[in-house]
């Protein structure tokens, strides 16, 4: 009876880990221009703790990200890349984060996600 309650013990501990341990990849749309960009993108989403892998492709805009779900949520991925001055399909750039970029990534229609006066 001891042997029976302690294997269960075990077996519902390795369950509970597994469940706080969950990692997500989600992919999103990210506006920018080159492999500069790329670079910038990729930073800020790895940032994030609990971000693992981040891959933005410059030609489909897509970026794959992977994340443990206990740690951060994609809402704080969007904020990171968003504050370096990219627009995601959520999140439009900040101000301060588009100025800062490079001149070359500030064409309109590229990584020009918003529109500034």
């Amino acid at each position: 009876m001891k042997n029976l309650f302690l294997s269960l013990l075990i077996l519902l501990g390795s369950l509970n880990s597994k469940a706080q341990t969950t990692v997500e990849t989600s992919t999103f749309k990210v506006n920018g221009n080159c492999e500069m960009c790329k670079q910038r993108i990729e930073k800020a989403a790895k940032s994030i703790n609990g971000v693992s892998f981040a891959k933005w492709n410059v030609e489909s805009k897509i970026i794959t990200v992977k994340y443990k779900t206990t740690k951060t949520n994609l809402d704080s991925i969007h904020k990171a890349i968003s504050e370096m001055g990219y627009k995601t399909d959520k999140v439009a750039a900040t101000e301060i984060g588009y100025k800062a970029l490079p001149n070359c990534c500030k064409v309109k229609g590229a990584c020009n996600p918003i529109e500034l006066e």
